[in-house]
């Protein structure tokens, strides 16, 4: 006789939505305030215009991709000076250090594009399908009727129109945000655009709407990396267990006199949008954003006992509470070597930037010598060789270049293409001339056969001047 084995139980649990319930509070009303100042930063700033002139763009802030030009109001980047993008990522990275060692995950709880329209997502849910309990029944509805229908469709079609705006707004810093929504309106954009504009509709449909926290814990390699940026003096949102413990209810029955402060009324749980109980401690989920306090905060008034028993807070601040010390004053915790470290580091890399940006010259030129032949015999007996020269204007006129060497005196420049040692280069462009330089027949530019010397390149308007160094091949006979 055939016994059946066991099913083996299943390794697999069904995500389970969170409903957060909505809270009023200091830490709320920041983080109303800071959404609404990002979002209209991200959605306004394609549409200020710039003047910089009839050749020039006059959008504030473009990423000129057909030119490869950055623009960002009276600062323009060209590709050469990739090194400001450079450092700006580097000064982000300093700057994320920087806070999360003095005030732990505070970027993802108040200023994280994810958090952001998640929180964006979660107030146009419960303003179309109610708070918590409400969304909840809805949830928990098997049975499809006409007002859960109604009430979904509404929902994902506000999604949809946030997710379609938020798609728009990017592609409009990649060219001029005016002349592309006609473009896009009547169809006659490029399909890059609407490829972009699809894919980043969808992404911020799903990771707002659906994914939500799943993004944070499992997508974002940040939780994983802030342990190495935190030490027990980092502010972090904690849980005063020693006053707040033991935690119950029921207050007028027997022995509550030795209950703590916590009711157990699960408020902090209800309103974090990361389904966590702060109770149990730190956990890789919490995005410090500050909702728990705020629900407890509200509770403890409405029971007569006093605020902060979930609050910031350092671990060094735990063992001194608990054994009745005076805790450091916040500045003491921010102001430590580690945090002070990463300060200078910013700020070197930001006085950096700011230096080479206001002595970067206004003309400029790379050279290229031609390889192919490194150098030709003229019938003369003469030695030439060939040069690429490319030559930037970043003035808003046409400015006459010329070009002259300095080195041996045997050596002697010609353009191509004109008798005369100057050209003029267009605004706000790079023009390639190509140049040679000959050494005569019977001159000794030096024992070797390469000769250094250098190109100098003068604005004659303006009287700038910049130079390249390079090499002479071959030598004269």
């Amino acid at each position: 006789m055939s016994q059946t084995e066991p099913e083996a139980p299943s390794l697999y649990a069904a995500r389970e939505p969170i409903f957060p319930r909505r809270v009023k509070g200091k830490f709320r009303n920041l983080k109303w305030v800071l959404m609404a100042v990002m979002l209209g930063i991200y959605y306004l700033t394609p549409w200020i215009r710039w003047d910089r002139g009839p050749q020039l763009p006059d959008q504030a802030v473009l990423v000129d991709l057909a030119n490869r030009r950055f623009f960002f109001f009276w600062i323009e980047i060209w590709p050469h000076e990739f090194y400001f993008i450079a450092g700006l990522l580097v000064m982000a990275g300093l700057g994320l250090f920087l806070f999360t060692s003095a005030l732990g995950r505070i970027w993802c709880g108040y200023a994280c594009p994810q958090t952001v329209w998640t929180d964006l997502f979660i107030l146009v849910e419960r303003w179309i399908e109610g708070d918590r309990n409400a969304r909840l029944r809805l949830h928990r509805q098997k049975k499809w009727d006409f007002r859960k229908a109604r009430l979904r469709v509404t929902k994902w079609v506000a999604w949809f129109l946030i997710a379609l705006a938020t798609g728009g707004a990017w592609v409009f810093y990649f060219t001029d945000a005016p002349t592309l929504l006609v473009d896009l309106v009547t169809l006659n954009a490029h399909p890059v655009a609407y490829t972009t504009v699809l894919v980043l509709t969808a992404t911020t449909f799903l990771f707002g709407g659906f994914a939500r926290e799943q993004i944070c814990i499992y997508a974002c390699p940040w939780p994983r990396i802030q342990a190495a940026m935190m030490d027990e003096d980092t502010i972090t949102i904690g849980y005063r267990s020693w006053r707040g413990e033991p935690r119950g209810k029921h207050r007028k029955a027997e022995g509550a006199e030795k209950l703590g402060d916590c009711i157990d009324c699960m408020a902090c749980v209800n309103v974090c949008p990361m389904g966590i109980d702060i109770r149990d401690g730190q956990q890789l989920e919490c995005i410090t954003c500050g909702l728990c306090i705020d629900a407890c905060d509200e509770i403890m008034d409405k029971v007569g006992k006093p605020r902060g028993l979930i609050d910031y807070m350092a671990l060094t601040d735990e063992a001194s509470e608990r054994s009745g010390k005076p805790v450091k004053s916040v500045w003491k915790h921010i102001l430590r070597p580690r945090t002070i470290m990463y300060t200078t580091l910013w700020a070197l890399v930001g006085v950096g930037l700011v230096v080479a940006l206001f002595i970067r010259s206004d003309i400029d030129l790379t050279v290229a010598p031609v390889r192919n032949p490194t150098f030709v015999t003229l019938s003369d007996g003469s030695i030439r060789n060939t040069y690429d020269v490319r030559l930037r204007n970043k003035h808003g006129e046409d400015r006459p270049f010329y070009i002259s060497l300095k080195g041996d005196p045997a050596l002697r420049v010609q353009l191509e293409g004109t008798p005369y040692s100057s050209v003029k280069v267009p605004a706000d462009s790079t023009y390639l001339q190509r140049v040679y330089v000959i050494a005569p027949k019977g001159s000794e530019p030096a024992e070797s056969e390469r000769v250094e010397f250098r190109f100098w390149v003068e604005d004659t308007a303006s009287g700038e001047r910049a130079y390249k160094d390079t090499v002479f091949n071959g030598r004269a006979n």
